[in-house]
């Protein structure tokens, strides 16, 4: 399984956080994972917050598009968008 997965109206992502981070940024391939470092803390759920935040302004689409599928407390993470195509993923998020 890759990290990127369509299935016709959108996609599903297989992610690896790193919270508490100097800066928000996708790093690259951690596994068959994409990995995003977040500057936010990993509490009251601040970091899911930012990543989806993160992920609405780089993919451009609405906050409501993108939905928690599992991994709430944990840095593995599987994330689903609405509404986006695989290729305009990878374009904009990278990791191959």
């Amino acid at each position: 399984m890759t990290w990127l997965v369509a299935d016709g109206t959108g996609v599903t992502l297989r992610l690896h956080i790193q919270p508490g981070a100097k800066k928000t940024e996708v790093v690259g391939l951690h596994g068959e994972a994409l990995k995003i470092r977040l500057a936010a803390p990993p509490v009251d759920g601040k970091a899911n917050a930012s990543l989806i935040a993160f992920l609405a302004d780089r993919l451009g689409v609405a906050k409501a598009a993108i939905s928690l599928v599992s991994g709430d407390t944990s840095r593995a993470k599987r994330v689903r968008i609405s509404g986006v195509e695989q290729s305009v993923v990878r374009e904009r998020l990278g990791g191959s």
